[in-house]
């Protein structure tokens, strides 16, 4: 075997598009037992790490588009490797080439709708807030307490506009003062952000900021675990500071205070899902817990898998956007694990979480055998 030189000018490159801890790396392997692509095919992190040491990496493969920065493998690297930046960092460069691989390219076409319209799903910004109608929901102001940010998928999506709606009612029953921006917010970004789309990230995030500050924005409660990633942690790379909370954890505030009371039951045996962004990432676990077992009637069934070893369900990392093919769908075998400790209900809080699900439902065909549910979807039904 010939040595190999590393090339320079391409470790170069991974270190200014901020993936240089690749040069910790002992190549344990920890990463690849962890990884959940391992229980569908056969794919090695560990060795894209390797390449890259040596400035060897192929930007043009499907691999360094496979991660869904579930957060599983830095959790568990024991010398502080952090792949996903690695990741993102060739994504970086595959995009500067355009290299991008075919099955990544959706992700492109989710950016330039991002670009045009502040939205991945080609929606109308003029239609941001049409969930909205007829739900007494009002523009947010410099004296409202809360600003209410559903996302995206939330305001575009016909099956996360039923999330979007069941929010609105349970404000509206705890008497909370908040708003919404509408057509003034655009998307948090941090997905196109982790493909690689650095400068559309930074274009939605100052965007928003502006926003936020202009409107005197000072309390956030967001839907999506990838918001709560984004405005807690990544917008205060430009020195900005609000208060972010995921709606898991203002729901429990409000039940705690009496603002809402549960007075329903709910005769089912449900299991609840960790987002990989409100769990692994944000450390909220037991808050959603607490939530579903104030409920009356209502039985929770753990999986396996569960808490900080949670099964990712396929779409962080932009991957929502990317095309995956059958039998190599996480979100396939999460439902199935649902099923299999008899679960009628799959109840999570993300809205990625909850297409991806949706999904596997119709692929697998279990469409009457187990329902997906968003926790506010549960609560407006009791209170």
């Amino acid at each position: 075997m010939e040595p190999v030189t590393p090339l320079i000018e391409v470790l170069e490159e991974i270190r200014e598009c901020g993936g240089d801890t690749y040069r910790l790396c002992f190549q344990c392997g920890k990463c690849d037992v962890v990884c959940p692509w391992n229980q569908v095919r056969n794919f090695s992190i560990r060795k894209i790490i390797r390449e890259a040491s040596f400035g060897l990496t192929e930007i043009g493969s499907e691999d360094i588009w496979r991660c869904t920065t579930c957060g599983n493998c830095p959790e568990k690297c024991p010398r502080g490797v952090n792949p996903i930046e690695l990741g993102v960092a060739l994504r970086k460069l595959a995009t500067k080439y355009d290299v991008v691989y075919a099955s990544a390219k959706p992700a492109g076409i989710a950016g330039s709708s991002l670009n045009n319209e502040g939205n991945p799903l080609n929606g109308n910004r003029s239609e941001r807030a049409d969930w909205a109608a007829g739900l007494s929901v009002k523009p947010f102001t410099e004296e409202t307490e809360v600003l209410f940010f559903g996302c995206c998928y939330l305001s575009y999506d016909p099956r996360m506009n039923k999330v979007a709606k069941a929010t609105a009612e349970i404000l509206n029953k705890a008497g909370v003062d908040y708003g919404i921006l509408g057509t003034r917010e655009s998307c948090c970004g941090e997905s196109i952000r982790k493909t690689g789309a650095e400068d559309t990230y930074k274009k939605l995030a100052k965007e928003n900021i502006k926003t936020f500050v202009d409107s005197g924005v000072k309390k956030i409660v967001v839907s999506s675990p990838h918001c709560l990633e984004a405005f807690r942690k990544e917008y205060a790379e430009f020195m900005v500071n609000f208060e972010v909370i995921h709606m898991t954890q203002f729901l429990l505030e409000l039940i705690r205070d009496g603002r809402l009371e549960i007075t329903g039951t709910l005769e089912k045996t449900a299991t609840y899902h960790d987002p990989c962004y409100l769990g692994r990432h944000n450390g909220i676990f037991d808050e959603p817990r607490e939530i579903l077992d104030s409920i009356p009637g209502l039985t929770i069934r753990e999986m396996a898998a569960n808490r900080r070893n949670s099964l990712c369900c396929g779409g962080g990392g932009g991957r929502v956007w990317m095309e995956t093919v059958k039998g190599e769908r996480f979100s396939d075998l999460r439902v199935e694990q649902a099923r299999a400790i008899g679960a009628d209900l799959l109840i999570t809080a993300c809205p990625y979480c909850i297409s991806m699900f949706e999904d596997s439902r119709l692929i697998l065909e279990v469409e009457d055998e187990i329902e997906v549910k968003d926790i506010t979807e549960i609560i407006r039904d009791v209170i």
